[in-house]
């Protein structure tokens, strides 16, 4: 199975595609980023601006078609921050599904917490207690949890833009500003930190651009050159500390010229590197470990948590229209060796008449589907299952399929038992006459492969078509007694008849190889049989 994760972001918009293996992990084979500043001007109530929103809504656009062409299953959207406290944030939600088809959901800074745990756990790997910083644009999440298992969680208004924005007011940041700051962020966490560092935890994990771009440049001037790899990179809380001396003491222009530092984040980093030294300072933590895995791969890792099952039945049926058939069928507690058994004997029936109907692939697909189907109106009631499985394919939700082709299915369904199509049947009457044509011919294959399966007992291992003269002959191998399966297709030779343009007889391949014609009696109405 192949998902898209995207996040919007206060400061970015970020989309990783990954393949999830049949162990349930998962392993990334595209990632983009665009950063948008979303939230700049826009946090606290105040409204998103044109110009970002517009911004976001082009990367939007141009991750959604990156997703597509890797024919991903899911794409999982979520917003976080500055759309959730945007006065216009419904507004922006309301575009991206009008203009895109994505419809991003909201979460809470909570939640946001505790995916952002996920990621951070699964990428260290860490089987004991562990705090999760997470630096965003809008707010700053922290937890605490051993394994997945998370024990305290919490989202804090205290992002780097909102910080920038309110404390920033000078470029160098003057010793005033930098102590207000300080001031805040602890009047926002101490008591919870406290909490934390009374539980104890082993080891302190940092997601997110801002960590990871801040734990860069400590590395670059404590070592005099930028690390190679930065995944699971341990960087003391000291060498945080003089990163912090060092990017509060220089202006944005000096900034630029630091080692490891990404150019586009050096206006957020002062207050980054002020806020992530003042959280270790107060947890007394020794180093942070670098995560390159964050919210994105917390979705990827909560969706697949919850839908093992349908993870799997995607492995198994990799083509979203079977695998959305299938779906339905087991929703309708199908009997699976049957209608398997009927389908494999219909497009039997189908390929070895093809010279006489010239129908294509495309609908012996559509015959194949409707017999795996045709019995799932059972699950309602064996009177009139039929009808009742014309209804639930059609309201089925059926993916990957057109309309027209939903209703061609669900009529054949329809007509493998009782009455013929007639024009003044609901569907059938409003179809062209073309697909009145497939209807009765897949429906008459369907019809007669039921029969073959009368006993449900596999009685009938295969059959062979062929044209004889004036007649066609239709062979049944034999795995058993096919009394039952040959008195029934017999009953219901006329509509294959009238498929085959001829009248039909039946013969019963036994397993000595010997072959008995089953007499048959002319009805009224009926052509003549042999």
């Amino acid at each position: 199975m192949r998902i898209a994760a995207i996040d919007i972001g206060t400061n970015s918009v970020h989309m990783i595609v990954v393949r999830v293996r049949p162990d349930f992990s998962f392993e990334i084979i595209d990632r983009e980023k665009e950063m948008v500043r979303l939230g700049a001007g826009g946090l606290d109530g105040r409204k998103l601006t044109r110009e970002s929103m517009t911004s976001a809504l082009q990367a939007l656009s141009k991750f959604e078609r990156l997703a597509r062409s890797h024919e991903v299953d899911e794409i999982l959207t979520v917003a976080t921050s500055a759309t959730r406290e945007a006065g216009n944030g419904g507004a922006f939600l309301a575009a991206i599904e009008r203009r895109i088809g994505l419809r991003p959901r909201i979460i809470t800074g909570t939640e946001e917490a505790r995916l952002i745990h996920l990621a951070a756990v699964y990428g260290v790997d860490t089987p004991k207690a562990t705090v999760v910083i997470d630096i965003g644009g809008g707010s700053v999440e922290i937890t605490l949890g051993t394994g997945g298992a998370v024990r305290f969680a919490r989202s804090f208004k205290i992002g780097v833009i909102r910080l920038s924005e309110r404390f920033a007011t000078s470029d160098p940041i003057s010793g005033r500003d930098e102590r207000k700051m300080v001031r805040h962020i602890s009047e926002q966490v101490d008591r919870y930190l406290d909490h934390i560092v009374t539980a104890g935890f082993d080891r302190v994990i940092g997601t997110s651009g801002t960590i990871l771009s801040l734990g860069t440049v400590a590395t670059a001037l404590d070592r005099g050159t930028a690390p190679a790899e930065i995944r699971n990179l341990r960087v003391p809380a000291k060498a945080i500390r003089r990163a912090r001396r060092a990017v509060t003491a220089l202006d944005l222009e000096e900034r630029l010229t630091l080692p490891g530092l990404d150019p586009r984040r050096a206006d957020l980093i002062v207050s980054g590197a002020v806020l992530l030294d003042t959280l270790l300072r107060r947890l007394g933590a020794d180093d942070i470990t670098l995560c390159d895995l964050a919210l994105r791969e917390g979705m990827i890792l909560d969706y697949v948590h919850r839908n093992r099952r349908q993870i799997a039945q995607v492995d198994r049926y990799p083509d979203v229209r079977r695998r959305s058939a299938i779906e339905l069928a087991e929703r309708c507690n199908w009997d699976a060796e049957h209608s398997t058994r009927v389908a494999a004997l219909a497009l039997s029936l189908y390929d070895q008449s093809r010279a006489t109907h010239g129908l294509t692939d495309r609908e012996r697909e559509w015959l194949e589907y409707a017999a795996l189907l045709h019995d799932i109106g059972m699950n309602i009631s064996f009177e009139r299952h039929h009808r009742h499985s014309y209804y639930l394919i059609k309201n089925g939700d059926l993916r990957g399929f057109e309309p027209e082709e939903i209703e061609v299915m669900a009529l054949v369904a329809r007509y493998h038992r009782r009455a013929a199509p007639k024009r003044d049947h609901d569907g059938y009457g409003a179809l062209p006459a073309g697909l009145r044509r497939v209807v009765r011919t897949l429906g008459a294959c369907l019809r007669m492969a039921e029969s073959l399966d009368r006993s449900r007992h596999g009685a009938v291992r295969g059959v062979e078509l062929r044209a004889n003269g004036a007649e066609a002959v239709l062979r049944l191998e034999a795995a058993g007694d096919v009394e039952l399966e040959a008195w029934a297709a017999h009953r219901q030779r006329g509509p294959l008849e009238e498929v085959l343009g001829q009248p039909l007889r039946l013969e019963v391949k036994r397993g000595d190889d010997r072959a008995t014609a089953r007499p048959a009696r002319p009805r009224a109405g009926a052509l003549t049989r042999n």
